[in-house]
């Protein structure tokens, strides 16, 4: 199989409106580990191979990426946020959460052609932010830190990664949260609830005796310009298909994304595909696949076997990764 291996770039439609940015910042970390001394605070969470301590909860929170919505309004600590930039699709929350988005004063939803947030360093410093969740272009964890402002970004979207991913990195994330919330208590509830949610979808998979294991891939479309991007063992995805009861065709790349082109994905030739956007017409998603020359070959594609879902239902590792889990299973499960 001829893949181009290429570690995601920085400019590319699957990251934007998710803020990674490339300034994590310090030696890269193999995840995100809180420390405290006696009394909780002050705590310190090593994150991107960065210390960043907190002497207490933080209470004024510009938030630049949606994947941590989820987490925060569970442990009912959304109302910390002061501020926030970019997009926050509804079809991920529940009418609650997404009136308490609304709430939010926005400092900016103005997206670049590519469509990455277009805001700059000085406008967030403005607001004497504690604690910044995301990192657009152009603004620097070391810019924001020299003026108090802490920085937090997902720890799978770290410039090198943190090798295979699984659902405990959803879980880890959750408790460190509450940890740093002062949420200790629900933030156990919370993940106890995503790991049985997890475990019933594998259950039913397991129960579904004799159907011979189906084959499949996550992928992100480039609209107008090809299949894009592919999801490896080290991206969300892959979880996400294993516990589904799919194989992951690109089970045996050690990264999280990484371009292909349509006949990478032809010699794979999956039964299932899962096509992530960040935002739009999930249609225009399916025929940006579909429409391509030659893509008539695919199984997936011959048998309508494909979901196009919203990114943070597959990445990073968050609460919407169940929802996604549970979608593909959903919407496959009784053929899988």
């Amino acid at each position: 199989m001829r893949l181009v291996h290429r570690r995601f770039p920085v400019l590319t439609p699957a990251l934007a409106l998710l803020l990674l940015g490339t300034a994590c910042g310090g030696p890269v970390a193999t995840g995100e580990r809180p420390t405290a001394s006696a009394g909780h605070f002050p705590l310190t969470i090593t994150n991107c191979g960065v210390d960043v301590t907190f002497d207490g909860p933080p209470e004024r929170i510009i938030l630049l990426e949606s994947a941590p919505v989820a987490t925060m309004r569970a442990l009912g600590v959304l109302d910390s946020v002061v501020l926030r930039a970019g997009a926050f699709p509804p079809e991920y929350y529940d009418a609650e959460t997404n009136a308490a988005l609304r709430a939010i004063p926005s400092l900016g939803e103005e997206l670049d052609s590519s469509g990455h947030l277009q805001i700059s360093e000085e406008v967030i410093i403005a607001q004497q932010p504690d604690l910044v969740l995301g990192l657009p272009d152009g603004v620097t964890r070391e810019g924001l830190e020299a003026v108090g402002s802490n920085v937090l970004v997902q720890p799978t979207m770290c410039p090198g990664g943190v090798g295979a991913t699984t659902f405990d990195d959803v879980y880890e994330q959750i408790n460190t949260y509450g940890r740093l919330f002062d949420r200790q208590d629900r933030a156990a509830e919370l993940v106890a609830s995503l790991r049985q949610r997890v475990a019933a979808v594998e259950k039913a998979v397991e129960k579904a005796v004799g159907r011979p294991r189906r084959s499949a891939a996550v992928l992100y479309p480039t609209i107008g310009g090809g299949v894009g991007y592919a999801y490896g063992n080290e991206s969300m995805a892959h979880p996400q298909l294993e516990s589904a009861g799919f194989t992951n065709v690109y089970a045996d790349v050690d990264e999280r994304v990484f371009e292909v082109t349509l006949e990478d994905v032809l010699e794979q030739d999956p039964d299932v595909l899962v096509l992530l956007h960040v935002d739009g017409d999930p249609d225009a998603v399916k025929d940006a696949v579909v429409n391509l020359p030659g893509a008539d070959a695919l199984t997936a594609v011959r048998n309508g076997d494909i979901l196009v879902q919203l990114f943070n239902f597959t990445e990073p590792p968050t609460p919407l990764s169940v929802d996604g889990l549970e979608r593909i299973h959903e919407t496959f499960g009784a053929d899988s």
